[in-house]
């Protein structure tokens, strides 16, 4: 003959995954997808790039958006640098500094690269290593992350 004891513990059990919340997104998780880092390296992508953000930040305009550029990705926020159209990147780099997009530029290339901080934009700042800043965001700050 057959106890209620384990009848009844399979449906305790039963009801409690069927009661017990499914795991969801968060407000801290989806909160997370209003972080974005956007990797650049190499300017030819720049414009793209920084029109998604624009995109992004119409949609979205608490997110937080930060840029970080390495190896030839830098060009494009350096004084007085154009695209192959001859139109300056400074005014659409000046338009989203203004909208909170943050732009960090790589230490390790500008040196590589014998560059002076001082041909940066203001609107640059500078990070040790590009590659290490891209995974502190995203480990450590939950930075989704976009390479345009």
């Amino acid at each position: 003959m057959m106890t209620i004891r384990p009848i009844a513990k399979g449906l305790l059990l039963a009801m409690l995954l069927i009661v017990a919340p499914a795991p969801a997104w968060s407000e801290s998780a989806d909160a997370g997808w209003e972080k974005v880092v956007f990797q650049l390296d190499e300017t030819r992508n720049a414009r793209w790039a920084m029109m998604l953000a624009r995109s992004y930040l119409e949609r979205s305009p608490q997110a937080k958006i930060v840029f970080v550029v390495y190896g030839p990705g830098v060009d494009f926020l350096l004084l007085g640098a154009q695209d192959k159209r001859g139109n300056p990147y400074d005014t659409a780099v000046l338009k989203l500094a203004g909208q909170g997009v943050d732009f960090r530029v790589c230490e390790d290339t500008l040196e590589a690269r014998g560059i002076d901080k001082d041909q940066l934009l203001d609107e640059a700042h500078l990070v040790p290593s590009g590659i290490s800043e891209i995974i502190r965001l995203q480990n450590q700050e939950g930075y989704a992350y976009l390479k345009p």
